[in-house]
């Protein structure tokens, strides 16, 4: 699979509670599991003013869109990661 970093445009989810980010993470969990494991997989997602960046796994972008529409959460710019670099690749 072909990992992925989608920006999410939603105003406010850096003042969400951890009694909101739980509701997102299951609405976002039910909405994978429609999706099925095979064509998507959530890693990791990264809060900041008014934005989310995840990084997710997937087959394709197509499977990211329907995600984002079965969850209700927007995919505003979906990028495929085309390599990673750490403090460890220098030495």
């Amino acid at each position: 699979m072909q990992k992925y970093i989608i920006e999410r445009d939603i105003p406010g989810v850096d003042k969400l509670n951890p009694a909101e980010l739980k509701g997102a993470a299951q609405t976002s969990n039910a909405a994978l599991a429609q999706v099925g494991a095979e064509r998507v997989q959530w890693v990791e997602s990264f809060v900041t003013p008014d934005k989310t960046f995840c990084v997710y796994l997937a087959q394709d972008e197509d499977a990211v869109r329907e995600h984002a529409r079965l969850s209700g959460f927007p995919a505003n710019k979906i990028t495929p990661v085309a390599g990673m670099i750490s403090p460890s690749t220098a030495n």
